[in-house]
């Protein structure tokens, strides 16, 4: 017998930083004190100033989907005109949360791995004037594809929809300039590159957004955005809050501003790098080839391998945790993620890994060969540096 460590290796949970965890320590605080207010208060200002943007953020004791529901029923009325990218498991989410409220949905849909380019976009806008909302991921999570928001903002900005953006896993690892780019919903979560655990959902929303609220009639209560934004505004949350999610993030929140969340992004980008790198070394296949984002590196498992053995000997093996697919590519693809506290030494132990489970199981390589590969980009990315 030997020591395994446990490790999270996928799009969320991710892995925990430390000091986030003794600050939950202090969850005793009561949430309608002085004393938390100062903590909630600075929790909204560090998420403005690490997202980028002047707009208003609001936070929710919920999974982000919590957020992405709350988008559809404060912004939307029954019957609105919009347009839903669907390129994989969560942009179906996205059509199924329109659904779910009665708005006429023009569902742009194409095969997992690849995105909805721009161009769709645009054409779906001009064949219908009165659409009124764009919903997309940046970052689609269940394919490790990322889609171009700056080119589909531009196209909406000319309009009067509103571009809502599930950032979930794009925040941290992506650049995402929200005002720049006209994303007038950002929304994230806790648990991916936030590097605290499940809990919070937060989105940014623009005076736009806003505007076109006034108009909506759908019905919301907890999930309220003018509430929470009153609430927000005089430090406090309009219901009981996570009181140690938030006091976690909020010690996250300072770790990632000292990092800058430009140096974040860039930890994620050049682990994706190196991990696609070790990939081709290996002879595996990316599944998304043509747009690969750096939140999660989804890769095809070897001809007659099921992805879930790579993902079962991870575990057992190692006490490691990798993502298999979603929906349909169950079996097909494994997906390695690159988000929050990850470091380099993390990627060369799981590299490492890889190669002695595809060896057991039929697919030979060479053992070092994807390790150097990925050493090769830290080494280059050092010297640049």
């Amino acid at each position: 017998m030997y020591i395994k460590k446990q490790r999270l290796l996928t799009p969320g949970p991710t892995p925990l930083y430390p000091p986030a965890l003794h600050a939950m320590m202090r969850a005793d605080m009561h949430h309608r004190t002085e004393d938390f207010r100062k903590v909630y208060r600075a929790c909204l200002a560090d998420l403005k100033e690490v997202m980028g943007t002047s707009n208003d953020v609001l936070m929710f004791a919920a999974s982000g989907t919590g957020a992405m529901d709350g988008a559809v029923s404060n912004l939307f009325s029954k019957g609105d005109k919009v347009i839903v990218c669907v390129a994989g498991k969560f942009g179906e989410r996205w059509a199924e949360i329109a659904k779910a409220y009665g708005l006429d949905a023009n569902v742009i849909t194409v095969p997992y791995g690849q995105v909805v380019k721009p161009e769709q976009v645009e054409a779906a806008l001009l064949a219908e004037p009165a659409t009124k909302g764009v919903f997309v991921q940046a970052s689609e999570t269940s394919t490790g594809a990322v889609h171009d928001v700056e080119a589909m903002g531009r196209a909406i900005a000319k309009t009067g929809a509103i571009f809502v953006v599930d950032a979930i896993t794009g925040l941290g690892t992506m650049p995402l300039d929200i005002d720049g780019w006209g994303l007038d919903v950002v929304i994230g979560g806790s648990q991916k590159a936030f590097m605290v655990p499940p809990g919070l959902a937060f989105l940014s929303v623009s005076p736009k957004a806003w505007k076109l609220g006034e108009t909506s009639n759908l019905p919301h209560y907890y999930f309220n955005l003018k509430k929470e934004k009153k609430s927000g505004d005089a430090g406090e949350s309009s219901w009981t809050p996570a009181t140690a999610m938030i006091l976690a993030l909020g010690e996250a929140l300072v770790y990632v501003k000292q990092i800058g969340m430009a140096d974040l992004i860039k930890n994620a980008q050049m682990l994706a790098q190196a991990t696609r790198a070790a990939a081709g070394k290996l002879g595996l296949e990316l599944f998304s080839a043509a747009s690969p984002g750096s939140s999660v590196t989804a890769i095809k498992a070897p001809a007659g391998m099921d992805s879930g053995v790579i993902v079962k000997e991870f575990r057992t093996r190692f006490g490691s945790i990798i993502a298999n697919g979603q929906g349909t590519m169950k079996g097909q693809i494994f997906r390695i993620a690159h988000l929050g506290y990850f470091d380099f030494a993390d990627l060369f132990a799981m590299i490492a890994c890889l190669e002695i489970i595809l060896n057991a199981n039929g697919h030979t390589v060479p053992y070092g060969t994807g390790v150097a590969a990925a050493q090769e980009v830290y080494a280059q990315a050092a010297v640049k540096k």
